[in-house]
């Protein structure tokens, strides 16, 4: 399996490139960010690579960080998302907004992908959110080093009231002891007084 190519760029595709390593044409499918921030033909590039082998084909993808690489990964685990969803995905939206969608559950922000409806989007959101909180802690300046503090220490996602108002109510709603049933209260005879 490849991991990294490292050569110089010797041809431009739509979503593609050819990499030449030592003289050796790689053809290395990226996003449409990746392909704006590559420099020209000509000139060194280093791309991280996923390789995806199958019967009639091998393809490479190339990624300017094993950030956006797992990315990559991590949104082809959600059902109907391919390898053409996730490189769309990526094209619109950064690995930190991507986390920030996630986080927050914005399906619209998802859904502006083009490819992505409004259901995928659906999916994206809820099958990644227990995934994906070791990526939502990405710089948002798009550096993909996790965002730290002065100590060190990194810092939890900020979350909205809506959010920790549901947190809140979910860990509430776990801490109640199991509902009794009341108790039928016996019927008494009515008593004769005279």
């Amino acid at each position: 399996m490849i991991g990294k190519l490292k050569g110089i760029i010797d041809s431009y595709g739509e979503d593609c490139i050819v990499l030449d390593v030592n003289g050796v044409g790689y053809l290395v499918h990226c996003s449409a960010r990746t392909l704006q921030e590559l420099p020209g033909t000509g000139q060194g590039a280093t791309l991280s690579i996923e390789t995806h082998v199958r019967e009639d084909q091998i393809r490479l993808f190339g990624f300017l960080s094993d950030v956006e690489r797992e990315w990559f990964r991590l949104l082809q685990t959600v059902q109907g998302v391919g390898a053409k969803v996730a490189l769309s995905v990526l094209s619109t939206l950064k690995p930190g907004d991507l986390a920030s969608a996630i986080a927050l559950r914005d399906k619209a922000m998802v859904a502006r992908t083009p490819g992505v409806g409004p259901k995928v989007a659906e999916r994206i959101v809820t099958e990644l959110k227990d995934k994906a909180p070791a990526y939502a802690d990405v710089d948002p300046a798009g550096s993909g080093s996790p965002a730290r503090s002065r100590t060190g220490v990194r810092r939890s996602r900020l979350r909205t009231r809506s959010q920790r108002w549901s947190i809140s109510a979910t860990v509430s709603r776990r801490r109640r002891p199991p509902s009794r049933r009341p108790r039928a209260t016996p019927v008494r005879a009515p008593t004769r007084r005279g």
